[in-house]
């Protein structure tokens, strides 16, 4: 009786090995034909991991492992090439130096499809080892999390390993909120035009970037208009001028006397629409830890104060409008996409209420109250009401 016909494997291919193992062979959707990452005691055992693969191939889960192979110093490379240009210049900066300092010289020669969840929890605690901040901490393993969830999301690897890790907690640290008359106390204590510019972080809300890029152009001083469409902003020690953060530009107004200042000080300027608000005296661009030593804090000394971080003028200026005027007109002043930055509650925005804000901002610069508003209503106006 002649000898049975083997039948033809449907899928793959299995070879025994000079070593007795065999190895399983599969073919891609590319036709490539590619082999097991191990080899097996039974032809049975090959089979079973053969037709695995078929079904990832069917159900549109395969991955090719050649991806996976890919190191975390090329994938991060390649990933911040193709971001870079839907980022700001100093996020981009940020970024670059998290990847060269932190990520490429513990994991950079390890492949994608290597890590795991254990490799991550391990950096985190080498860092926090080194006596890394929190801060840093936590800044290095987001840029990690979007560099593998980009290689999930391209199918290089199944998964991400940055899941289940417990990062170190930011240390609870709250803004100074001062009270319109002792923030009136530091602006008064300020030398010129400086004393400008800390009003307009303190009665206008301005980030300290955003007026630094203050131009003759953003100045409407017979509307009291304030325009924020640039921001100032250091990365690597240069100085680039961008968007706002958000990319929220906005039209703000300020008090009567606030813009008439400002209207004398633009006479003394030279240059045109294009001329900056605040410089150097050697007529260059303000960088902030300068112009923080050689003219914030010592304004700060000079009203009384130790503790008195220039955002914490902007916090405070949140405070008052929130309080005063409701949580979406300070939400609007201070240039936050959504209220929720503002605020964990939500409001409505009620009409008129940034004139108001103007006008009360003008009285507390001259270090004064302002009088009290009858509101028309029941009274519950500016109140943060919930959605």
């Amino acid at each position: 009786m002649p000898a049975k016909r083997k039948s033809r494997r449907a899928f793959g291919r299995i070879r025994k090995l000079p070593s007795g193992r065999f190895q399983a062979r599969y073919p891609g959707p590319d036709g490539v034909l590619r082999a097991a990452d191990q080899t097996f005691a039974t032809t049975t055992d090959a089979d079973r991991w053969l037709a695995r693969k078929r079904i990832e191939m069917e159900e549109g889960r395969w991955l090719d492992p050649a991806e996976g192979r890919t190191t975390v110093r090329d994938w991060s490379a390649r990933w911040l090439t193709a971001v870079s240009p839907q980022l700001k210049h100093k996020t981009q900066a940020s970024y670059r130096s998290l990847i060269n300092s932190l990520i490429v010289p513990a994991l950079g020669d390890r492949e994608l499809s290597s890590l795991r969840p254990i490799t991550i929890v391990e950096w985190v605690g080498a860092m926090k080892t080194r006596g890394l901040s929190a801060s840093r901490i936590r800044q290095a393993y987001r840029v990690l999390s979007q560099i593998m969830r980009a290689a999930v999301d391209n199918e290089m690897i199944g998964q991400t390993p940055c899941r289940g890790v417990k990062l170190p907690r930011m240390p609870q640290t709250e803004p100074h909120i001062l009270t319109p008359l002792e923030a009136s106390r530091i602006v008064r204590s300020a030398t010129k035009p400086h004393d400008l510019l800390i009003s307009l972080l303190a009665y206008a809300g301005l980030r300290v970037g955003e007026a630094f890029a203050l131009r003759r152009a953003d100045i409407d001083v017979s509307g009291g208009l304030v325009l924020v469409d640039e921001n100032l902003a250091e990365a690597n020690g240069t100085l680039v001028f961008d968007t706002p953060k958000s990319h929220q530009k906005r039209v703000l107004r300020i008090g009567p006397s606030l813009a008439a200042r400002i209207g004398r000080h633009l006479e003394t300027l030279p240059g045109g629409e294009d001329a900056l608000l605040f410089v150097t005296p050697g007529g260059k661009p303000l960088r902030y830890n300068q112009w923080r030593k050689g003219y914030f804090d010592p304004a700060v000394a000079a009203a009384g104060f130790t503790d008195v971080t220039p955002h914490d003028l902007r916090a405070s200026h949140g405070t008052w409008v929130a309080d005063r005027y409701g949580v979406m007109t300070a939400a609007h002043r201070l240039g936050h996409s959504n209220a929720s930055v503002t605020t964990r509650h939500y409001a409505r925005p009620v009409v008129g209420r940034d004139d108001q804000v103007a006008e009360a901002a003008d009285s507390w610069l001259g270090g004064h109250e302002p009088e009290a508003r009858r509101d028309d209503d029941d009274g519950s106006a500016g109140v943060p009401a919930p959605i």
